[in-house]
């Protein structure tokens, strides 16, 4: 007996092949709608442009102004680095300006003096000098680092700016206002990151106050990014994702959702990720391989 039928079809009641035929044809139907129609709306563009290119620009190393205006606390400009540059709106050859004095063992000690090396524009110093934080014995020359004392010369403590990645507990309780338990909470939170990306992890610590972290910001930078076990955002399972600090169940479940409907994920597409953070997003992209 053969397996296959040349008129199979009509061994069906009328009534089935008109149904099967109709269904046919509400198939092709959906999916030419589907490959034809733009089914993303004018705001998604817009969030799309607006937050996904400054992420794409950092990640390419191109330069660009970020699109969030986050409070800047009082920082010393010589120890900018290329994430804090960024956030400041400098290019990368204003940084790398600014890099390249630094490496010579020289140090910029007005805003003045900071624009002649860097090139930066009137207009973007007016904007970031007013946050500019230089030692005391800078704006106090008087009392400048050498001083005479029963015949003989002193000199006074230079300011170390620390790393925080490579704090210890007792580099972080110097700072007015973190004792034992905060300390070791911001070591542990070090540890549940892999290391810090930004100093502006600080406010996800529970505990500090916005006192503390400004005086955490002053005393201490993230001088190099360090070696992260990143995500692999296409890869990863869904309990993987969750484990992740910034990355709860709900949201961990919509990426994985929008991963099986629309295929690999792209930095631009975190941004479309329903209930992604987006005030976060540039430091969360740090975290993940793509």
């Amino acid at each position: 007996m053969p397996f296959f039928k040349p008129n199979f079809f009509f061994d069906f009641t009328r009534a089935q092949r008109v149904g099967i035929l109709a269904l046919c044809g509400l198939i092709i139907a959906l999916q030419t709608i589907y490959y034809t129609v733009n089914f993303q709306s004018k705001d998604n563009e817009k969030i799309v442009k607006e937050v996904w290119l400054p992420i794409q620009n950092q990640t390419d190393s191109t330069s660009t102004k970020s699109t969030y205006k986050k409070k800047i606390y009082p920082f010393n400009p010589n120890f900018i680095t290329d994430f804090k540059g960024y956030q400041l709106g400098m290019s990368i050859a204003e940084i790398d300006r600014l890099l390249a004095f630094r490496k010579q063992n020289k140090f910029v000690n007005s805003a003045k003096e900071f624009q002649e090396v860097t090139k930066v524009s009137d207009s973007l110093l007016k904007v970031i000098s007013t946050n500019f934080k230089f030692p005391d014995w800078v704006n106090n020359k008087s009392n400048a680092a050498i001083n005479y004392k029963n015949g003989t010369f002193e000199k006074k403590e230079k300011l170390t700016i620390l790393d925080i990645n490579q704090a210890t507990k007792e580099d972080l309780m110097k700072v007015n206002g973190i004792g034992n338990a905060l300390s070791e909470r911001i070591l542990k939170q070090k540890e549940v990151f892999g290391g810090f990306v930004s100093m502006e992890q600080m406010s996800d610590i529970w505990g500090l106050s916005p006192e503390v972290i400004e005086k955490l910001q002053t005393n201490f930078v993230v001088k190099n990014i360090p070696n992260l076990n990143k995500i692999a955002i296409n890869k990863a399972s869904l309990k993987e994702l969750s484990q992740f600090y910034y990355f709860k169940y709900p949201l961990a479940k919509a990426i994985v959702t929008y991963r099986s409907m629309n295929g690999m994920i792209k930095i631009e597409d975190l941004s479309k990720i329903n209930g992604f953070p987006l005030e976060k997003i540039k430091i969360i992209a740090l975290y993940l391989e793509f």
